[in-house]
């Protein structure tokens, strides 16, 4: 092949793979999405989740802490009422909560740079019915970073009933997804 024609393809492919908006966090709609991985932490490896807390959508004091009493499997996700992947996958986030609440599995929210009252119309509109924590500055999130930094709005992490990261989902969730890596915990104890 000539070595136009290389060139051409090579800056051909340059000039797609930067319009994609997906892969390792490309902006997309005013959020930047995540790489698209789903990552399982092998139990000998896990460190522990960092301590989330701070104020509720309705200002009151919250902490993650308080939510894994009793040694419950948590499932944190971020997201924002602008981000279209969030609203895509709330009703997954709903219907998995309300299906394993009684399982030993609570879930908590990190609200990302989103005002309370677009975030509770938010938990409104998808009947959400497990508590977000406001993070405006992105503080909380950044304390993965010891362990499955986020690279994205939405991301999802596990953590498992001894309060270590046992998974981060860097994409949209999907119900087969999160069911699964839940299961997968419960079934470890």
């Amino acid at each position: 092949m000539p070595l136009t024609r290389w060139l051409f393809v090579l800056i051909s492919v340059v000039a797609l793979s930067g319009c994609s908006g997906v892969g390792t966090g490309g902006s997309t709609g005013g959020y930047v999405s995540g790489d698209r991985t789903i990552t399982v932490v092998p139990v000998s490896e896990r460190k522990p989740a960092p301590d989330l807390a701070g104020l509720d959508l309705h200002g009151t004091p919250l902490t993650a802490a308080s939510l894994r009493a009793r040694n419950r499997v948590l499932v944190v996700n971020v997201w924002g009422s602008w981000c279209a992947p969030c609203r895509r996958e709330a009703p997954v986030l709903s219907d998995v909560s309300k299906q394993y609440a009684k399982r030993g599995v609570a879930f908590v929210g990190l609200l990302s740079r989103d005002k309370p009252a677009a975030a509770s119309a938010f938990v409104r509109r998808f009947d959400l019915n497990y508590p977000s924590l406001q993070d405006p500055g992105g503080r909380l999130q950044l304390r993965f970073a010891g362990t499955l930094p986020s690279q994205g709005i939405p991301t999802t992490w596990i953590i498992d009933r001894h309060g270590r990261v046992a998974a981060r989902v860097l994409v949209e969730v999907t119900k087969s997804t999160l069911v699964g890596l839940i299961d997968d915990e419960l079934a470890r104890s």
